[in-house]
This record gives structure tokens, C-alpha cells and sequence, in this order.
């Protein structure tokens, strides 16, 4: 007969998630290990492949709960304009630098298989955004979209990288200027 799920099992993968995320992240995916990863997440390595049975499949669960909660949000923050995206997004971010750094720096080492559904859920978030600031500018050429849907992400994704909690501006208050900077930005290409 086959062995149940543990009470805890999904507590368990998003810890590991979680865990393996800042360690791929802090030293890159393509020199980081399972052993590694499993010191990281303080368990042995024997529990992480009995979860994970490669590297790449942990890889592909972290990115896949990330890009997933992270289209959920943005679907829910649909209606509330560049602004509202803007917020949803940046706070979707928080507590999910490695993430994010991962999504950035590492899918690509995933196998075609494994991308597909992870570029979707990219591709969806650009066309959320870009139906934003096609509402909010829609006189722009569908080139002219592209690049202003694209800016509002360049933006968006190195904000991890020099913005330090508890120093200069909060999270809330850059999304505020994030989205007066794009609006003010939007206005001018008119």
C-alpha cells in the first residue's frame, strides 16, 4: 500500500523553495548543489531528493510558485491601472529577491520542457501590463507599447538589486514613484 502525503508535506517544499532559492541565488545556479542546497535549507540531502529528484526540478518549483502567486496577484491587481500593477507587483517581490534574481539569471538553464510554462506566466504579465499602459497612453504604436510595457518591468526587476530595506525610500513609497515616474513618462509620449 502506498504511503500518504505528511500533514506538512506542502510547509515542507515551500520551505525548501524558499531556502534553495537564497542559495542558487547567493551562489549562482550553475555552481550551487543539491548538498548544498540541502545544508542550506538545513536538511539532508537525502530529504531533498525525495522531494526534488534533480536540481532542475527544484529550479523549475521555485520558479513556478514564484511566477504563478506573482500572476495571481497581478491578475487580481488587473483593474487597478499602471499604478495599482506597479504596487501589486513590487509587493509580490518582497521577500522573494532569490526568486526573482533566479527567475532573471536561471531559467534559461532549464530544459525547453520546463521553460514553456514558466515563459507563459511571463508572457502573461507582459500582456497585463502592456494592456495598462495601453489604456493609459493608447495612442502608442504597437512598437512604442513594447518598449514603454518593457521600461515599466526594467523598472520593476533591478529594484532588488540596490534597494536595502530600512534605508532611503520603503518599498510602497518607490512604487509610488515608479508609477508617477511611468505615468509622467506615458504623458510626455503623447
Amino acid at each position: 500500500m502506498a504511503r500518504g502525503l505528511a500533514r506538512d508535506h506542502d510547509e515542507k517544499r515551500a520551505a525548501l523553495r524558499h531556502g534553495a532559492a537564497q542559495y542558487f541565488a547567493r551562489h549562482g545556479f550553475d555552481r550551487a548543489s543539491m548538498t548544498g542546497a540541502a545544508r542550506s535549507c538545513g536538511v539532508s540531502k537525502a530529504l531533498i531528493y525525495h522531494y526534488y529528484p534533480s536540481k532542475e526540478d527544484l529550479l523549475f518549483d521555485i520558479l513556478d510558485d514564484h511566477l504563478g502567486a506573482l500572476v495571481a496577484t497581478v491578475e487580481a491587481a488587473r483593474g487597478q491601472g499602471i499604478g495599482g500593477l506597479i504596487r501589486a507587483i513590487l509587493s509580490a517581490y518582497e521577500d522573494a529577491d532569490a526568486e526573482h534574481k533566479l527567475q532573471l539569471d536561471a531559467l534559461s538553464v532549464l530544459p525547453h520542457d520546463k521553460q514553456t510554462p514558466l515563459i507563459a506566466h511571463q508572457r502573461r504579465l507582459v500582456t497585463i501590463m502592456s494592456d495598462a499602459v495601453h489604456a493609459a497612453s493608447p495612442d502608442l504604436s504597437p512598437d512604442r507599447l513594447r518598449a514603454a510595457t518593457m521600461t515599466v518591468f526594467g523598472i520593476l526587476n533591478w529594484f532588488y538589486m540596490w534597494h536595502r530595506p530600512g534605508k532611503g525610500l520603503s518599498r510602497a513609497d518607490y512604487a509610488d514613484l515608479a508609477a508617477d515616474f511611468v505615468m509622467g513618462g506615458l504623458a510626455a509620449l503623447r
